[in-house]
C-alpha cells in the first residue's frame, strides 16, 4: 500500500472514498423497511465489474428471499407523508430475532 503523503490528490481521494464507505457501511442485524417488512443483512459484497458495493440481505418473511441492493440505495432517506425517514432502519441483532 502506498504511503500517505497529503501533496499526492489521487491518493488522497481514493483515501477519503475509502473512509467515506467504511463509514457508511451498515452492521449486519435485524432491519425495518419503510414499508414495514423486516430484513437481516448478511453481508456487505462488492460489484465484480463496477466495484459498487452491494448489500447482501435476506427477507424475514414469505419465502425469505435473499436479495442484493445497492449500498447507496440502502443507505437512502425516503420521504413518506412529507417526512424523509431511512429507507431500512436498524432494529436489532439477528441472534435476538432467531
Amino acid at each position: 500500500m502506498a504511503e500517505y503523503n497529503p501533496k499526492n490528490r489521487k491518493f488522497q481521494s481514493i483515501f477519503e472514498e475509502d473512509v467515506r464507505i467504511e463509514y457508511m457501511k451498515p452492521q449486519k442485524g435485524i432491519y425495518k423497511h419503510f414499508k414495514g417488512n423486516k430484513y437481516e443483512l448478511l453481508e456487505i459484497a462488492t460489484h465484480s465489474e463496477t466495484l459498487e458495493q452491494m448489500v447482501v440481505y435476506r427477507a424475514l418473511y414469505g419465502e425469505s428471499g435473499i436479495w442484493v441492493r445497492p449500498l447507496s440505495m440502502w443507505n437512502e432517506q425516503v420521504e413518506v407523508d412529507g417526512e424523509l425517514v431511512p429507507r431500512f432502519r436498524y432494529i436489532g441483532d439477528a441472534a435476538a430475532e432467531k
